[in-house]
């Protein structure tokens, strides 16, 4: 079967990082750590796992910074290579091992959502890691242990293949059954919704609070849903790139927004929607005198970071949810002058919802399936495998392409 990988060897990392500072596509192209080759389907680990059929798959901002080698080199020892890109999925089961068989309420055929979280359980760990035994399955400490490759999940370990091919493999525990009324459409977004949902639910905002939301591709959009979706009353504002991130913001709840544009002051802008003040220092950005209750940084760029840090309130949280490697040129100082807490997110968990705790996955399916949030609208491009390069290319240029999320479509 056809699938696209990532080689992972350290020439094709020099070309790419070297070449791609002159022609983008260098990141991407036949020299590149992105090969799209034939390749055998997976085995099945073990009895207990299962064979997913792709139906979408979704492409992540993760994908697109490890396209561009934006990822921490402290992060490759949780990955084995190649491996199959792709942990964003909805499919179909087309086999089950003998003991999945015997353990899972569903059948072949059963369309499902996979949480890609490759940690104890699926490892076949007993007894499962602190972090695990507390439902914090991205805190597992043994990603490299256990029956299957280094990966943190389904889409980094050479093992399980993954969503950027016609097959992979799953565990049974990581199976969420897909309920008629929620279409496919809707199931492929659940991991990018979870990766808001989750520290939306660990930072719930106060009904008479205001949040600031900095970033509005799928994650930021994604946050602003999942605050209405669970009942949030909290004044949301948003700062977005582009009029038609804007745009969704507003229909999926957002009661503002601010654009971040070369011809906009949007310092002036944040602080008028705020009501904040701002003070000129000798030199460097302006200074932020109050802002919002909680500030959920979406984008994990220098910028953002510091932008964000600036905005939040004395006594106030800020929630990094974008991927941050190395941020250049983040002035610290709000961390202690206003007491700002600082807290991180990576990807998702477990969480109480309504009296029981339940594994985010299983959270956003369920908001879904009550028609609390809608996550389809969201979805604006699909492409066939072969056109990676071209989807690759939607993603690296979204305001051109106006992309908000895409997926591989498979038959």
């Amino acid at each position: 079967m056809k699938a696209i990988q990532f080689e992972g060897t350290v020439p094709r990392y020099v070309y790419s990082t070297v070449a791609g500072s002159i022609i983008r596509n260098a990141y991407y192209d036949r020299f590149s750590n992105i090969v799209m080759r034939d390749v055998r389907p997976p085995e099945l680990p073990t009895p207990e796992w299962v064979r997913v059929k792709t139906k979408y798959a979704g492409f992540c901002g993760s994908d697109k910074n490890l396209i561009l080698l934006h990822d921490s080199p402290s992060t490759s020892p949780y990955a084995s290579f190649p491996f199959t890109i792709g942990h964003e999925n909805c499919g179909y089961v087309v086999e089950m091992g003998a003991i999945a068989a015997e353990r899972l309420a569903i059948g072949i055929g059963t369309r499902v959502v996979v949480d890609p979280l490759l940690s104890c359980v699926p490892r076949g760990i007993s007894p499962v890691c602190p972090s695990c035994a507390r439902g914090d399955y991205s805190l597992c400490t043994n990603f490299t242990e256990g029956s299957v490759s280094p990966g943190m999940s389904i889409g980094t370990c050479r093992d399980t293949g993954g969503g950027w091919s016609s097959e992979f493999v799953a565990h049974y525990s990581q199976l969420i059954a897909v309920p008629e009324n929620v279409s496919s459409e809707d199931a492929v977004l659940v991991d990018a919704f979870c990766s808001s949902l989750h520290p939306v639910m660990r930072n719930f905002p106060a009904d008479d609070s205001t949040v600031l939301i900095i970033g509005c591709g799928v994650i930021g959009l994604s946050a602003v849903a999942a605050i209405r979706a669970l009942g949030g009353k909290a004044r949301i504002v948003v700062l977005a790139k582009h009029e038609f991130q804007g745009e969704a913001a507003t229909r999926l709840g957002a009661d503002a927004v601010v654009y971040m544009g070369n011809s906009t002051d949007y310092y002036a802008e944040l602080a008028d929607v705020l009501k904040t003040k701002l003070l000129k220092p000798m030199l460097g950005k302006r200074v932020v005198v109050g802002g919002a209750h909680t500030v959920f940084d979406c984008v994990g760029s220098s910028t953002s970071i510091d932008d964000a840090l600036r905005f939040t309130m004395p006594h106030g949280t800020m929630v990094l949810v974008g991927l941050a490697a190395f941020p250049k040129g983040v002035d610290w100082t709000p961390i202690w002058l206003k007491e700002v807490q600082v807290r991180g997110s990576f990807w998702c968990s477990t969480e109480q919802f309504e009296g029981r705790a339940m594994r985010t996955y299983e959270i956003a399916v369920e908001l879904l399936r009550t028609g609390r949030v809608s996550l389809s609208p969201l979805l604006t491009h699909k492409f066939r495998l072969e056109d990676y390069k071209r989807a690759i290319a939607a993603n690296l240029s979204i305001r051109s392409s106006r992309l908000i999320k895409s997926v591989f479509e498979f038959d």
